[in-house]
C-alpha cells in the first residue's frame, strides 16, 4: 500500500497550516530544537535575497496600473473564477537589465552552521536592503554581518552600529568614485564568507525543484517559502548530524 500522500493532500495540509497561522511557529520550534542540540546561531550572520519567479499574468496595461495602485481592475469582481487565478501581490523588478516577475525570499544564515535563522517574503519590487531590520538575527553569538554591495550605504551601516553589529558589507563603487585596490581586496576577502549564502539558494534550486512558485498571492507564497526554508534547515540538520556521527 502506498503511504506517500499525493500533491493534492499536501496542498490541503499546507493550506490548513496557513489558515491556522502556525507555519512561523513551526519554524521557531525547529530553531529551538537546534539550540537544544548545540547548533545555536554563531560566527556572525550572512544576509541575502533571491528572486522567486511566478507565472506571468497576462493583464492589459490599464489592469496592471490598477493593480499597482492597490485597486481591483474594472470587471474583475464580477468574475470570481478569473480573479481566483490572478496574483494581485506579485510585482515586476529589473535586475542586471532583465525584468523579473514575482517575489523575493530574503534570508539570514549563521556563518558557523549555515542554518536559515530569519527570513522575509516580499513582492519582488521591494529592495533587498529594506529587509535588513527584519532579517537580522539578534540571537547570533557573534556580531559580524556580511552582505553584498546592494546593502551598502551610510543608513544601513548606522543601523548595524546602533544595533551593536559589526559590518562586513561589501563596499560599493560609484561612477565618479571607483573602488580603490584596497577596497577591492577587502571585498574579495568578504566574498569568501558571503558566498556561503549562495550555497543555500543553490540547494533550493538543484535539490528542491527550483524556485518557480505557482501559489497565488503573498500569503500563500509566504507559506510555501517558509516551509521550503524550514525544509532546507531539515536537510542541513541531517548533514550536520551525519558529519558529527562520522567524527565520533
Amino acid at each position: 500500500m502506498n503511504c506517500i500522500p499525493d500533491a493534492t493532500t499536501i496542498a490541503f495540509f499546507r493550506e490548513r497550516l496557513r489558515k491556522a497561522c502556525v507555519i512561523d511557529e513551526l519554524f521557531e520550534r525547529f530553531e529551538e530544537h537546534l539550540r537544544i542540540q548545540g547548533l545555536e546561531a554563531r560566527g556572525g550572520q550572512i544576509i541575502d535575497a533571491t528572486l522567486v519567479p511566478v507565472p506571468k499574468q497576462r493583464n492589459s496595461r490599464p489592469e496592471n496600473e490598477s493593480i499597482k495602485r492597490g485597486q481591483l481592475p474594472d470587471g474583475w469582481a464580477d468574475k470570481p473564477e478569473r480573479l481566483r487565478h490572478k496574483d494581485l501581490d506579485a510585482r515586476w523588478v529589473k535586475k542586471n537589465g532583465i525584468s523579473h516577475y514575482g517575489y523575493k525570499n530574503s534570508i539570514c544564515i549563521d556563518d558557523t552552521h549555515g542554518f536559515i535563522r530569519r527570513y522575509a517574503i516580499t513582492p519582488a519590487n521591494i529592495h533587498d536592503s529594506q529587509m535588513v531590520s527584519q532579517v537580522l538575527d539578534p540571537e547570533n553569538r557573534d556580531d559580524f554581518v556580511w552582505a553584498d554591495s546592494g546593502y551598502a550605504g551610510v543608513r544601513y551601516e548606522d543601523l548595524l552600529e546602533v544595533a551593536g553589529f559589526e559590518s562586513r558589507i561589501h563596499e560599493k563603487g560609484m561612477r565618479c568614485h571607483p573602488l580603490s585596490e584596497e577596497a577591492k581586496e577587502s571585498n574579495k576577502v568578504r566574498s569568501s564568507v558571503r558566498a556561503r549564502v549562495e550555497h543555500v539558494f543553490g540547494i533550493v534550486t538543484t535539490a528542491m525543484r527550483g524556485k518557480l512558485t505557482r501559489r497565488i498571492g503573498l500569503a500563500r507564497t509566504k507559506a510555501w517559502w517558509v516551509l521550503r526554508n524550514l525544509t532546507y534547515n531539515f536537510l542541513r540538520y541531517l548533514h550536520c548530524s551525519s558529519k558529527l556521527a562520522l567524527s565520533t
